[in-house]
């Protein structure tokens, strides 16, 4: 399937991505984002913005979309099927067009983030980033975005859990960082972990960062 997959991806139309997508369609295809196939679709998208969960009742606090520009967008329609490629035009993905709107990124933003104020990261990208039209559907995995700095420590969710079954753990304390760790944050996490009997796992986060953040590099 991947080498059809590959010999179609001259005839299709192609999108960019940019490093916020590209970083979402890691996660996706790493299943990450685990029980997501695909970007969001508008049903899945309206659920979580209303509701914080998935149309089976599964918490999710954000919206996975893959956004683009109006002028790209009209030239995409349901059943399209589009190639999915890095700033190198490496082929990552085909995304099977299955939902295609126009969000009310007001409403989206209040929602998710409790505001509309323009100073707010986030809200700061929807309204001056991020396209104002979403498609959705699943995604088929060519190949990943390349690395080339600390592979060794670069674990799908289910390599990671490999290597926990080969450690004999069996209670893990995940801490999520997107900074170095101080006092605080390493006693807190050798607490938690001391509370339940089981071992720290230390989950770093890389790629973006927000203004004031130490890159992981």
């Amino acid at each position: 399937a991947r080498e059809i997959v590959t010999d179609l991806s001259p005839s299709l139309q192609t999108i960019v991505l940019s490093h916020r997508q590209l970083c979402d369609l890691e996660m996706l295809l790493y299943g990450a984002f685990s029980p997501l196939e695909g970007f969001m679709t508008e049903a899945q998208y309206k659920s979580v913005v209303d509701d914080m969960e998935l149309p089976g009742g599964l918490v999710w606090p954000m919206p996975i979309t893959l956004d683009l520009d109006t002028e790209v967008a009209d030239n995409v329609d349901i059943g399209d099927q589009l190639a999915l490629r890095d700033q190198y035009h490496n082929l990552i993905a085909i995304l099977s067009v299955s939902d295609k709107w126009t969000p009310d990124k007001h409403h989206e933003a209040e929602n998710v983030f409790k505001t509309n104020d323009r100073s707010h990261p986030a809200v700061d990208y929807l309204f001056n980033q991020a396209g104002d039209v979403y498609v959705g559907g699943k995604v088929e995995g060519v190949q990943l975005p390349a690395h080339y700095d600390f592979n060794e420590l670069r674990f799908t969710p289910a390599q990671a859990r490999a290597e926990f079954d080969k450690m004999g753990w069996r209670r893990i304390v995940a801490f999520q960082t997107r900074n170095p760790m101080h006092r605080a944050h390493i006693e807190l996490t050798r607490l938690a972990a001391r509370q339940i009997q089981g071992h720290p796992f230390i989950n770093p986060i890389v790629g973006m960062t927000k203004p004031g953040d130490v890159d992981y590099s």
